[in-house]
Formats: structure tokens, sequence, C-alpha cells
């Protein structure tokens, strides 16, 4: 099921922090897991509107942001960062979430 929603994830961005959560417990998946990707897929069911629309008259202003959680893993501590970017302030052309492969111990490592 998890196989199905990192697809999903390449037209609807608002569900890829969540679903590559739930990827990471794949290996040892309990019941807590699967209850998590059924409600991303519920949200996916009441949300089905939406997805990506980019217009014609699109900029070529591009934007990057980026963003990380300070040891946001209660197993391993370690951090999980993301970058988002876009065309003419609204258009998403790229986004990524990755998880570290270190233990920080401050925000300035």
């Amino acid at each position: 099921m998890v196989e199905a929603l990192m697809y999903l994830t390449t037209s609807r961005p608002d569900i890829v922090h969540a679903t590559c959560y739930c990827a990471r417990y794949q290996a040892k998946q309990t019941e807590k897991h699967l209850t998590a990707v059924k409600r991303i897929f519920r949200y996916l069911k009441d949300t089905i509107h939406m997805g990506l629309w980019y217009s014609k008259d699109t900029g070529f202003e591009l934007i990057a942001f980026s963003d990380s959680d300070h040891a946001g893993c209660v197993d391993s501590r370690k951090s999980t960062s993301g970058g988002i970017q876009f065309l003419g302030c609204d258009k998403l052309v790229s986004w990524s979430s990755k998880k570290q492969d270190c233990t920080l111990m401050s925000l300035a490592e």
C-alpha cells in the first residue's frame, strides 16, 4: 500500500511527508503503521479534487524553501529535511524529503 502512495506523491505533494514517514516502517510494520497508511488513503478520498495545475502564463521566477526538524525521529534521533521549489510564486515544480544519515547534536552542525 505504501508503494501506491509513493507513486501518488508525484502529483500530490500534500502527502509526501506522511508517506515518507510510513515508508520508514515497511520492514517492521505494526497495526499503528497500517492505521496511518489507511488514514492517508481516507485523506486522498476526501481531497480527490486536489492536484497540480499549471497555466500558460506562469512566470519564470524560481523560489525555493527548505526546512528541517531537529532530531524528529524518536527512535534514532535523526532529523528529516526537505525542500520545495516553485516557478512563478505558486506553481510547484520540485520537492524532496529525506531522513538524514547522521545524528546531529545541535542546529549549527
